[in-house]
């Protein structure tokens, strides 16, 4: 057995997943449990059932005694994705005793700069959210920076891992981000326009299963610190490519600036009648573009982005390409923008 990194395994790991039922959670149960590993999931179910052959504790992590039936053994590893605070504290009070090391997903909200690219994880973080009680997702920055701290004042530096993830991709996406692109591609006729953001715009995407196997190979060899888990830096003219080649279709784009989509109202990077993966230049300038040479030291590895967004689009394909989505710009507000842009362009502005 050998992990992600190419070298050798450790042996079979006690291996729990705070989570488990859904998208990363259950990849990483999956894999897990490929490599050999005893796992077992600790989730409410809501968001789906962990794969055939982990074992399930249902639990809702609200209550007291959420951790009653996984606090009677050591862990070699516990895996944990959750972005609320008091969640995580009380996961690490009820088990930091068995607990042999500690698998953060953090996520590179964490940072308090996102103008100047390229940074590395000696970045300076937002203030950890204060207070114990439930959070909402406008301070999720600054409470991602608290659930690991919580981590580390409960182990220490040597048993924590926090992999600061960005943008993931692939199959299983609920966010609709990634997957908006490829599936509006491959919706699109011969004559059509896609109304795109500047295709310069950079991004960074890890695939799910990529950053899956890396947190189980994390636990096989109690990798420690902070690392930037993102994909390689490309653009997103590329992705579009990529969503060309995956549909087999190449629909005519149309292409609008920062300030142009800013002044129509059109929300960036996800949401309701968003532009999926736009970012304003100056001000996110740095978001997509952070060093991910650390990761890839520890053994990180990433496959071809057309990969990412081949697995996307069969997804997309599942759910169906023209349901409503969480994601992306209705076929009527896209329409309505393309007009607006036309007319501009045939009728411009006196100077």
């Amino acid at each position: 057995m050998t992990s992600a990194s190419g070298a050798p395994a450790a042996a079979s790991l006690d291996l729990l997943v705070l989570g488990g039922t859904s998208w990363l959670g259950g990849a990483v149960a999956r894999q897990a449990l490929e490599r050999g590993h005893r796992v077992t999931c600790l989730a409410r179910g809501e968001s789906g059932t962990p794969p055939e052959g982990v074992r399930w504790e249902r639990a809702d992590r609200r209550e007291p005694a959420a951790y009653d039936a996984v606090a009677d053994r050591h862990w070699d590893a516990v895996v944990e994705v959750s972005w609320q605070p008091a969640m995580v504290r009380d996961a690490l009070r009820s088990l930091q005793d068995r607990i042999g090391h500690w698998v953060y997903v953090s996520s590179c909200s964490v940072y308090a700069d996102d103008r100047t690219a390229g940074q590395a994880e000696d970045a300076p973080t937002h203030p950890p959210h204060p207070g114990d009680g439930p959070v909402d997702i406008e301070v999720y920055g600054p409470a991602k920076v608290a659930c690991e701290q919580a981590g580390l004042q409960a182990l220490g530096e040597e048993r924590v891992m926090m992999a600061r993830a960005g943008l993931i991709g692939g199959y299983g996406d609920r966010s609709d981000r990634l997957g908006y692109w490829p599936a509006r591609v491959a919706r699109s006729t011969g004559s059509d326009q896609v109304l795109v953001p500047r295709l310069s715009g950079p991004v960074q995407v890890v695939d799910v299963e990529d950053l899956a196997a890396w947190l189980v190979s994390a636990a096989e060899e109690r990798i420690a610190g902070p690392y930037n888990a993102v994909g390689d830096q490309t653009t997103v003219g590329a992705v579009l490519e990529a969503s060309a080649s995956a549909a087999g279709r190449s629909p005519e784009r149309v292409e609008a600036g920062d300030d142009w989509l800013t002044e129509q109202e059109v929300e960036p990077w996800a949401g309701p009648e968003s532009l999926p993966l736009w970012l304003p230049g100056e001000e996110y300038a740095g978001f997509a573009t952070r060093s991910n040479d650390a990761a890839r030291r520890a053994g990180l590895r990433l496959r071809p982005l057309e990969e990412t967004v081949r697995a996307a689009l069969r997804w997309e394909t599942e759910l169906g390409l023209d349901r409503e989505r969480r994601a992306g710009l209705t076929a009527a507000r896209e329409q309505d923008l393309l007009r607006r842009l036309s007319d501009e362009d045939n009728h411009p502005t006196p100077r």
